[in-house]
């Protein structure tokens, strides 16, 4: 049985990983528009394309518990401006290192917090959002061991 503390644990929850979500989306697009001739774009771009998905699907997945969505990456916005700080500054490969920590710290949000999701929301989480958050992960992390 479903109390009304569960359901807002739970989207106290899927806002947090709709913050992160939002973060990663801009994270992407910022590095795209301070290296615009990466030679990672089309990559950049389906992992910008992915985050952005899983926002949609977060915030689709609040309004049906009733839930207000989160509209900004709040604290999160604090890491879009270091990778954008990093591909200024100190290049592609800095900004591909900080993206891959980004979703690093997104891959571990997901499988540490998964457990405090009502059950039809963990079973959304596990089939839908963690397999592309672990698919940018790889993708990225081995766009990180090229440049190595």
């Amino acid at each position: 049985m479903q109390t009304n503390s569960t359901r807002t644990q739970t989207v106290d929850q899927l806002n947090s990983f709709l913050r992160g979500e939002l973060s990663a989306a801009e994270s992407y697009r910022q590095t795209l528009a301070k290296l615009p001739d990466t030679r990672y774009r089309t990559t950049l771009e389906q992992c910008a394309r992915s985050h952005q998905e899983r926002a949609d699907l977060l915030t689709r997945e609040v309004r049906r518990l009733g839930g207000d969505p989160a509209q900004t990456s709040g604290v999160w916005g604090t890491f879009a401006q270091l990778v954008t700080t990093s591909a200024r500054a100190f290049g592609e490969n800095a900004a591909i290192k900080a993206l891959e920590e980004g979703e690093d710290h997104g891959r571990d949000d997901y499988q540490r917090d998964l457990k405090d999701l009502e059950l039809d929301t963990q079973t959304l989480i596990r089939q839908k959002v963690l397999p592309e958050q672990l698919r940018t992960h790889s993708a990225i992390s081995a766009l990180k061991k090229s440049l190595d």
